[in-house]
């Protein structure tokens, strides 16, 4: 099944599994047999969907998603003007640096906009220097004045 098709082929079952994965996974031994549970379907069921649905990318991910500020960390949103030419190598420049949460192409003047986390201010501004020294692009940064948690549930 073509990723572009999916949209018509996921069902309630697949919504509600959606629902729960990102809204309240159980953490414990067998926590597909739990989603499974809770929505009427078997532990095998469930895997397979989640399965289905990750081969189709409506899935990237399953992971924990960590509150970093209330573990002392700080974060902020970089920006950077990027030519197209040298965009490979600034974007791997970029994500090897493990505090880069999300890395973003837009069509904006500042094309290219990431996610950084650090463990204080200091390096945070360290991380960024380093950064605009090996790519030579200079980055800007929008720290973040409010947080909001975006949450997307699945009603049918």
């Amino acid at each position: 099944m073509s990723k572009e098709n999916l949209h018509t082929q996921i069902d309630e079952t697949d919504r509600a599994l959606l629902n729960e994965v990102q809204s309240d996974f159980p953490v414990q031994s067998h926590p597909y047999r739990a989603l499974g549970a809770r929505i009427g379907i078997s532990e095998e069921e469930a895997l397979a969907r989640i399965a289905k649905l990750r081969e189709a990318g409506i899935i990237r991910r399953i992971g924990a998603s960590i509150n970093s500020r209330k573990l002392g960390f700080v974060s902020t949103l970089v920006t950077a003007r990027v030519p197209v030419e040298q965009l490979d190598d600034f974007v791997a420049v970029v994500n090897s640096f493990p505090g880069v949460t999300h890395n973003y192409l837009r069509k904006h003047d500042f094309n290219v906009w990431f996610t950084l986390i650090a463990q204080s201010e200091e390096e945070k501004m360290r991380i960024i220097n380093e950064m605009s020294a090996k790519t030579g692009i200079e980055l800007s940064e929008f720290p973040a004045k409010r947080i909001f948690k975006i949450r997307v549930d699945f009603k049918f």
